[in-house]
């Protein structure tokens, strides 16, 4: 199963960030519109991912809800109905929410350097340092830190969980669902 290192942090000043990444990016920026809605499942997470080209993937991860480094197990499957597949999700499972966010993708090296605006949470980074087959979680930590050090990223702006669970600890409309 894949897994990454991943990392999720506040942004105070989203442009200054931008530019650093740029600056360490063999890719980006790209511009990606994001629409995820999660489900009821009892292992894990489950949500549906839906682009503003129409495609879509369901997506199934483990990963602890802690603070700083973590890792995540995960699988994807793409759809090309993503209406549909949440529409039928949703009847068997329940909806948990959803969180609609621009994304502005960088790759560093084997990194993904996303820089999120979240509808009704505001700017976040996240970095998802994408592990090899067998490969030791440790390598994937280290280089999370580096590239926070590197980007001037303070450790009392990192966070836990999902977006998900930041709305409906913010008690958003987008997260009611969970209540």
């Amino acid at each position: 199963m894949p897994r990454n290192i991943e990392i999720k942090a506040r942004v105070a000043d989203l442009p200054a960030l931008q530019a650093r990444v740029a600056a360490l990016a063999q890719h980006g920026p790209e511009l990606i519109e994001q629409d995820d809605t999660f489900f009821h499942c009892t292992h894990g997470r489950l949500k549906l991912r839906a682009f503003a080209d129409g495609r879509g993937e369901l997506i199934a991860y483990e990963r602890p809800d802690a603070t700083g480094p973590k890792t995540s197990s995960y699988l994807i499957t793409p759809t090309a109905d993503p209406d549909a597949l949440r529409a039928t999700l949703a009847r068997s499972l329940g909806e948990v929410g959803r969180v609609r966010k621009q994304r502005v993708l960088f790759l560093v090296g084997r990194t993904r350097i996303h820089l999120d605006r979240v509808e009704g949470l505001g700017e976040f980074l996240e970095l998802e340092v994408v592990l090899r087959d067998g490969e030791d979680d440790r390598a994937g930590v280290d280089e999370a830190h580096s590239l926070l050090k590197q980007l001037g990223v303070p450790a009392c702006e990192l966070q836990s969980g999902a977006y998900i669970d930041l709305l409906a600890a913010a008690g958003t409309a987008a997260a009611s669902a969970l209540r």
